[in-house]
């Protein structure tokens, strides 16, 4: 039996090798990806000036404040919505009320990216908020960009 055990000890050791090595090829292979979105629309397609990429640079380092406390408000309405589940197992008065709290966390989230996109805008000039705009419509809508 002493073979068994330690047999068991080996496919365990070798699993959680084999475990670590796919984290690090994953992290290696797929972790660098570019940016994409809106950002790096504006950032690679809009030729901004030195100034423009100066003040939206700031806008992105409160952005980046605003946006983690409100994901982490996000977070804690869902872990509170998980222990209401958890609590009543059903759809009861808790979990309709946590439910309330995860779209209102999430409406706040919301507007406060729409505000963001609107201030990224107002430093736009006008031929790069046009492009800017129908960029927002193509990401909004789910339509390719050309």
């Amino acid at each position: 039996m002493k073979i068994a055990r330690y047999q068991i000890a080996l496919a365990i050791l070798l699993a959680a090798l084999a475990g670590c090595l796919g984290a690090f090829a994953t992290d290696r292979w797929f972790g660098a990806q570019p940016e994409t979105g809106l950002h790096a629309f504006v950032h690679s397609e809009l030729e901004l000036t030195s100034a423009q990429a100066e003040r939206l640079d700031l806008l992105e380092d409160r952005f980046a404040i605003e946006n983690a406390r409100l994901q982490s408000s996000l977070r804690e309405a869902n872990a509170e919505l998980a222990a209401a589940m958890e609590s009543e197992h059903q759809y009861g008065p808790e979990v309709g009320s946590a439910i309330d709290n995860v779209h209102d966390s999430m409406g706040d989230l919301q507007k406060a990216t729409i505000r963001h996109v609107f201030a990224m805008r107002k430093i736009l000039d006008e031929d790069q908020q046009k492009q800017f705009d129908r960029q927002v419509s193509r990401s909004l809508t789910g339509q390719p960009s050309d």
